[in-house]
C-alpha cells in the first residue's frame, strides 16, 4: 500500500499564528507583572488583525510592549521581532515555544502597582494602515540592558523571537 500527503501553509495561516502568539505572550507578560490586561483583552481582536496584517505584508519589523512605571520608569521593555523566510518552505511546522518567555518572567519581579503599557509597532518600510493605530513615540532605553529570549514561534514563511530590556 503506498501513501502520500501533502501539506500546504499560507501566508494568512503563519500571519494569524505569529500574532496570535505575540498577543497571547503579552497578555502572560501583563498578567506576570500585575498590571492591567483589560485594554489589551478589550483591544483583542482589532490589535491582532493588524498584526496579523502587517506580518502578512511583512512590513512588521517589531511589536513593542513598553511597561510605564508610576515613577516615570519604563522597563521592562520587550520587543518581538519578526524575521521573513523563503514562501517556499515545503512542509515546516508551526512552532510555539512560550515556555522560554515563562521562565525568564520568572527572574523578573512584579512592576509597582499603578504601572501601565504601551504598544508600538515598527516596521522595514511602507505598511498598510490599521484601525487603531497611529504613529507614537517610544520610550529611551538608554539605561536598560538587553538579553536575547530566542525564538517564541516560528511558522513556514515567518518567525519571532523575543528580547527583553530591563534595569
Amino acid at each position: 500500500m503506498t501513501a502520500t500527503s501533502t501539506s500546504t501553509h499560507t501566508r494568512t495561516q503563519t500571519a494569524t499564528h505569529l500574532s496570535d502568539i505575540v498577543m497571547a505572550t503579552m497578555g502572560d507578560v501583563l498578567n506576570h507583572l500585575g498590571i492591567d490586561a483589560s485594554r489589551l483583552l478589550r483591544n483583542w481582536d482589532r490589535d491582532q488583525k493588524a498584526i496579523a496584517a502587517w506580518i502578512y505584508e511583512g512590513s512588521l519589523k517589531h511589536v513593542v510592549l513598553e511597561c510605564h512605571q508610576p515613577s516615570g520608569a519604563v522597563a521592562p521593555v520587550l520587543e518581538f521581532p519578526v524575521s521573513y523566510t523563503s514562501a517556499n518552505v515545503g512542509d515546516q511546522a508551526f512552532v510555539t515555544s512560550q515556555a522560554r518567555i515563562v521562565g525568564y518572567l520568572a527572574k523578573i519581579a512584579s512592576v509597582p502597582a499603578g504601572s501601565t503599557y504601551k504598544l508600538f509597532c515598527e516596521f522595514n518600510g511602507p505598511r498598510t494602515p490599521q484601525d487603531g493605530w497611529s504613529p507614537g513615540t517610544r520610550a529611551s532605553m538608554n539605561d536598560l540592558r538587553g538579553r536575547t529570549i530566542g525564538t517564541v514561534a516560528s511558522a513556514p514563511h515567518a518567525s519571532t523571537s523575543a528580547r527583553i530590556y530591563t534595569r
